[in-house]
């Protein structure tokens, strides 16, 4: 085999793997996920948090922040015994909110929040038997679809 040959075949394979790749990202990728309770959907390792807010909040009121864990096919991960944390940030505003399991998957807390379309969230939540996992979210971000 000539060099030329060698670096063809090389750099072909590289341009399939690349490919590959990029399919699969997208299969995954967290806007391409129905957020199945009108939530913002994100992929944190196996896992899929989606987090709900109150959309109709002008003003910083006190209003529910849940969160609801699946696995990657979509079923219900248990919230017995995990906790987590939501921090939302609203301009120059900062709620840390505590959240608790609040039913079969999902873990719910209150914080005083506007719901504005610049929020940004980070979720952390920890399974039992398992580190924390970490989301970053915009779950009012001017999206029709919750996501």
């Amino acid at each position: 085999m000539t060099k030329v040959s060698v670096l063809a075949t090389v750099a072909l394979g590289f341009l399939v793997g690349a490919g590959y790749v990029h399919a699969h990202g997208d299969e995954m990728h967290a806007d391409a996920l129905k957020a199945a309770h009108g939530g913002q959907v994100q992929v944190v390792g196996a896992n899929h948090f989606e987090l709900v807010v109150t959309r109709t909040s002008k003003d910083a009121a006190d209003n529910p922040v849940v969160v609801y864990l699946t696995d990657s096919n979509g079923k219900k991960l248990p919230s017995a015994g995990a906790t987590g944390v939501a921090t939302l940030l609203t301009g120059k505003d900062k709620s840390v909110v505590t959240l608790a399991p609040d039913g079969d998957n999902r873990l719910k807390g209150i914080g005083k929040y506007a719901s504005t379309p610049a929020m940004k969230a980070i979720v952390s939540i920890t399974l039992p038997g398992k580190s924390a996992e970490q989301a970053r979210f915009t779950p009012l971000s001017g999206r029709s679809d919750g996501q």
